[in-house]
């Protein structure tokens, strides 16, 4: 998730995308998205297994910012927010 100026980058996991994308949106969760404004979904990626999908985002958290906007761009250059196009 970012912001509408793609300043700040936020990773996650979850069993609902959709769910948590909504709470996210609506700032039902105080935390790190609400504090910088994180409400767009820029890149998700699907696992059938809980714990390969934790190996994933482990391995994207520790990698840098321009690997992290290199992927983002990779599959959406425009930074469209994904959410609407998911929740259809």
């Amino acid at each position: 998730m970012t912001n509408q100026n793609s300043s700040t980058l936020y990773i996650g996991v979850t069993s609902n995308l959709i769910k948590r994308i909504n709470e996210h949106k609506n700032k039902l969760t105080k935390g790190f998205t609400t504090r910088y404004n994180l409400n767009k979904l820029v890149y998700y990626e699907q696992f059938e297994d809980i714990e390969e999908a934790i190996k994933r985002e482990k391995q994207l958290k520790g990698g840098s910012r321009a690997k992290k906007i290199a992927l983002i761009k990779t599959k959406n250059p425009m930074y469209k927010d994904l959410y609407y196009e998911i929740i259809n």
